[in-house]
């Protein structure tokens, strides 16, 4: 009974499980219509391809329309290309395919710009001229502002380019002229001091160029003079550095009226300290010649002056910058323009096929004579001062962290100094204690312990105080002071020969007021930290007393007298004594030169006559 009642429950069951497994037959019903999916898809891919070519006359037309910016979404270039081509296909004059060609000649014009050089002038001037610089020529002056205002020291080569292509194109080099004296104008109302110091250092140079009439530097120096405040002095200080030769050459008169002005403004005194040394060494740049500011710098002469184009453009004039000359605009013209533009391309470039190609191997034999010389040098030279200006914050900030003056020079001495800038590290120790408060002795152990350890600071430190002393006078007290006192412990201590004293001399001439109070200031460092007595034994020593001639002179009464004086009123007149013992005995020495030269001269006259006699004798 059990048997055939688990035989029935099992029959039972199998209907249900039937029944369960139902979803499976209704999925195979849904599967079983599958050989009408391939005419879906047919329909559909024919459908796609015409999507496809709909989509992408969309998407070009919106890519190109005004109300989308060009630059806004990226584009790939193989598609980007692909797009311009089909539009050139159709129409070559329509809005998308000038759209395109601005974009490309924006592009274009920055590349060229921005890798400009002295080295590659020669070469990227042809590049830029190739481009149509009529059509872009507010893209021109925009991206070499740019690029002039990112980068300042290569503004002569900058104005170089400006200069090549004012002779070629003179509306180029006038609308960029424009530009420059329309941003001054804004940026000194706006007292917007680095796009002043900027914009003049441009104008300097095409100034320099002769691109720009000398008028308006002077203008602008007249402006910057004018009410003269420490922005203004500083802005009109490094545009004449920069033409103040082209001016002392083509301008004497306005030159000096300048010079003058400059001179007034020191003896006002309303200026700051720092400006007012400035000032002084603008002075001593005018004395040098400017030479470190020549008018041109060597390689970039590229214009002959009788192919020159001055633009006499006024200050105070009013100028149209063409700010519309940086936006694409429709032209309806497109085709002819760009026509006229390749004739004068190749009157400006010429067309002549085998002085391009000469030229071309000319350029190629340079680049490998270039290559073959490059392995000789070590690395590349920084002449943009940069790695110095690291250098010195580096050392700056190693002094200012340290605790100790032990500590200090053990992380001074880790710095990685190439051959030869030793002496900017003993500059920027000095300068760091003139800019203290007061003196501090810091920095003395500091100069000391760098003395002691190798031969050649020593001698920076001893080339350094003959620098500084001759230059003492640019210093204002406070720093003099603290100088004197750094270099009366380096004395005191023998961490550098006395031996330096020789660039010393003691007499009206040869001394300023600075030099003396510094001369004061450091002999009583000195008398202070080893004592007189020590003093006067070290300054009778043979070879000290050699090299301090100058100071202790004993040649000329009037300068002994001087040095005598000198040293009294300090309170060092125990050093006077052999000068004082000279001075007693100086009218004898003098009259017995006197008498020595008289009996010289006249045994001269006797031999004289005798010789003449009996040459007249032997001659009768």
């Amino acid at each position: 009974m059990d048997v055939d009642s688990s035989s029935q429950q099992k029959r039972k069951r199998s209907p249900s499980q039937g029944s369960e497994n139902a979803p499976p037959s209704t999925r195979r019903r849904s599967r079983s219509p599958k050989d009408e999916g391939p005419s879906k898809e047919v329909v559909k891919a024919g459908e796609g391809a015409k999507e496809k070519e709909f989509d992408a006359k969309a998407e070009f037309a919106k890519l190109m329309s005004n109300n989308t910016r060009s630059g806004g979404v990226y584009m790939p270039p193989a598609r980007l290309r692909a797009l311009q081509e089909a539009a050139a296909a159709k129409d070559k004059a329509s809005p998308e395919y000038q759209r395109l060609s601005w974009d490309a000649l924006r592009k274009s014009i920055t590349g060229i710009v921005n890798r400009v050089n002295i080295a590659n002038i020669k070469q990227v001037i042809p590049e830029l001229l190739s481009e149509n610089l009529i059509r872009g020529r507010g893209l021109f002056s925009r991206s070499i502002m740019k690029a002039q205002a990112a980068s300042l020291p290569f503004t002569p080569v900058f104005a170089a380019v400006v200069s090549v292509v004012n002779t070629k194109l003179p509306q180029v080099g006038e609308l960029v002229l424009i530009r420059l004296i329309s941003q001054f104008r804004r940026a000194f109302k706006r007292n917007d001091k680095i796009v002043c110091h900027s914009t003049t250092t441009f104008l300097a140079h095409l100034v320099n160029q002769a691109v720009a009439h000398e008028i308006i530097a002077l203008q602008i120096l007249v402006l910057l003079l004018e009410r003269p405040t420490d922005d203004s002095i500083e802005i009109a200080v490094g545009f004449m550095r920069e033409v103040g030769a082209f001016l002392a050459e083509n301008s004497p008169k306005a030159n000096a009226t300048v010079y003058e002005r400059f001179r007034a403004v020191l003896n006002e005194g309303n200026i700051s300290h720092r400006v007012q040394y400035m000032v002084e060494v603008l002075m001593q740049v005018r004395k040098d010649k400017y030479k470190d500011n020549p008018v041109i710098p060597e390689g970039l002469d590229l214009v002959e002056e009788e192919e020159q184009i001055t633009h006499q453009i006024q200050l105070e004039e009013q100028m149209q910058v063409q700010e519309g000359l940086n936006i694409f605009k429709f032209d309806p013209n497109f085709l002819e323009n760009e026509e006229k533009y390749k004739a004068i391309k190749a009157e400006i470039l010429g067309e002549d096929s085998d002085e391009e190609s000469g030229s071309e191997e000319d350029s190629s034999d340079e680049e490998s004579d270039e290559d073959q010389a490059m392995p000789d040098k070590e690395g590349i030279e920084d002449k943009t001062g940069t790695n110095l200006v690291n250098l010195r914050r580096t050392i700056y900030l190693t002094i200012m962290n340290a605790l100790n003056y032990e500590e200090a020079v053990h992380k001074l001495l880790k710095i990685t100094l190439q051959e030869g800038e030793e002496i900017e590290l003993v500059n920027m120790i000095i300068e760091c204690c003139s800019q203290e408060r007061s003196y501090s002795t810091f920095y003395g152990l500091v100069g000391e312990r760098f003395s002691r350890l190798n031969r050649v600071w020593t001698d920076a430190f001893e080339q350094a105080f003959k620098t500084y002393y001759d230059t003492i006078h640019r210093y204002e007290t406070n720093r003099l002071r603290n100088i004197a006192r750094f270099f009366g412990h380096l004395f005191a201590s023998d961490a550098v020969s006395w031996v330096c004293f020789e660039c010393i001399k003691m007499n009206e001439d040869d001394t300023t007021s600075s030099s003396r109070i510094f001369i004061k200031i450091l002999m009583t460092e000195m008398m202070e930290s080893m004592g007189l007595a020590t003093l006067k034994e070290r300054f009778q020593d043979p070879e000290v007393k050699h090299a301090c001639s100058g100071m202790f002179p004993t040649d000329v009464p009037k300068n002994t007298r001087f040095s005598i004086n000198y040293f009294t009123s300090i309170n060092l007149g125990i050093l006077t004594e052999d000068m004082r013992e000279w001075l007693k005995n100086a009218p004898k020495l003098i009259m017995e030169q006197r008498r020595a030269m008289l009996e010289a001269e006249s045994s001269f006259g006797f031999g004289l006559g005798l010789f003449i006699c009996l040459e007249l004798r032997t001659g009768l």
